[in-house]
């Protein structure tokens, strides 16, 4: 009866040197990122504040008393949807998909770990079944033993 051998997945080994995978890596597929990708990453992490908003929203105002004064209300409606709007709800929205970002950098966290446990559970299974293997070994011999005597005895 052969002997059954446990072959690790490769995977495995890649996954544990690779870590989760998080937005807070800050990482390309080829390691560092570029000049232009960190300028970008700089932008977007200063716009991306509730400081921006708030200053954003006073430069906002600089334009408004012109807005009113005009008396059209084409030209209220386009200060509020072009100036107003955009320029603060722009920092706002990065604001709340850094806070998703930060949920979701989380759950892969937590799923790595989940998956990390669940293989390491894996294994003690199959260390159990290699035990359990061994024992019936030993019995399918003694039984084997004790039929060769019972078919001796009987001749």
């Amino acid at each position: 009866m052969a002997k059954y051998q446990y072959n690790q997945h490769p995977h495995v080994e890649a996954r544990k040197a690779r870590g989760p995978a998080v937005a807070r890596t800050h990482k390309t597929a080829k390691g560092k990122l570029s000049l232009n990708e960190r300028i970008g990453l700089v932008i977007t992490q200063s716009v991306g504040t509730m400081w921006a908003a708030y200053v954003f929203f006073g430069l906002t105002l600089v334009s408004l008393p012109a807005a009113i004064a005009s008396g059209n209300t084409l030209v209220i409606v386009s200060w509020v949807a072009q100036t107003f709007l955009q320029l603060v709800l722009l920092p706002i929205i990065i604001v709340g998909q850094n806070i998703q970002a930060k949920s979701s950098d989380e759950r892969a966290i937590a799923t790595y770990e989940d998956a990390g446990a669940i293989l390491e559970e894996a294994k003690e299974i199959q260390s159990h079944l290699g035990a359990q293997d061994d024992a019936l070994e030993h019995l399918i011999h003694r039984v084997e033993a004790l039929e060769e005597r019972l078919i001796e005895a009987s001749k």
